[in-house]
């Protein structure tokens, strides 16, 4: 098959799945989330373009990536000079979540072949996730489910890359005196705010943040590591309490 035969194809299946109502169903419910994701990913252009990265390593690691907290985790790291190994370590435990995730997605895409459940994993993200789980807190048999997860994550994708390439082209342009910084921050706090839906993801919210600021002077932002450490340890006695309340599975 040629190449423009391959074209062809695809540009026909992608029409075909933009028709499907769950797709343009998740395209609908992600766009409230889009304004959010905006100032998110403008402000981490800005921050890599200050970071002192170039430009076309900094429009590549973006699309390659694909992780917002963890390019900011590392951005500071890397030029501060830190050890790749203390890279590597902070980008791990900032996305262990998308192991969560990952597990959460199983009974939804298991059956999919490999390809398709890996470019799946690639458009996780933390927005379309919440908005998966809250329309299909169950599997349900019948349902086209990766159509809904593709309209939401390729909407988030497509907003996060002209956001934050626009912010990484525009960062020389911005004063800093404009506070972007901070605007991210709030950004990204409302974004988490929406996922705080019981008392263990409160409590655990809580613990994170103080356990950020008391071991703020720590050097390489390691005070990260410390509140994802004690996020999830909070998270482990909480279901290990659970399931002591309500007694082994028979």
């Amino acid at each position: 098959m040629s190449l423009r035969s391959r074209a062809a194809r695809l540009r026909a299946q992608a029409s075909a799945i933009s028709r499907r109502p769950l797709f343009r169903e998740g395209v609908r419910e992600g766009m409230p989330m889009a304004l959010g994701i905006s100032a998110w990913g403008l402000v981490a252009g800005v921050a890599m373009a200050k970071s002192g990265m170039g430009v076309p390593m900094a429009i590549f690691m973006s699309v390659i990536v694909y992780a917002g907290s963890a390019q900011i985790a590392a951005l500071p790291l890397i030029a501060a000079g830190a050890p790749i190994w203390v890279v590597w370590a902070t980008t791990l435990c900032v996305s262990l979540r998308f192991m969560a995730f990952s597990f959460h997605y199983r009974p939804y895409f298991a059956h999919l072949p490999r390809p398709q459940r890996v470019a799946l994993s690639f458009l996780m993200g933390d927005t379309n996730f919440a908005l998966f789980i809250r329309r299909f807190p169950h599997w349900e048999p019948g349902i086209a489910h990766p159509d809904y997860f593709m309209g939401s994550a390729l909407l988030t994708f497509g907003v996060w890359q002209v956001t934050i390439i626009t912010g990484i082209i525009a960062g020389h342009a911005i004063p800093a005196a404009w506070g972007l910084g901070f605007a991210g921050t709030m950004a990204l706090l409302a974004l988490t705010c929406t996922q705080l839906r019981d008392s263990t993801s409160w409590v655990a919210a809580v613990v994170a943040a103080g356990a950020a600021v008391a071991a703020y002077a720590l050097p390489l932002k390691l005070n990260i590591v410390v509140a994802i450490a004690a996020a999830v340890a909070v998270c482990v006695l909480a279901d290990h309490a659970r399931a002591a309340r309500t007694g082994p599975r028979s």
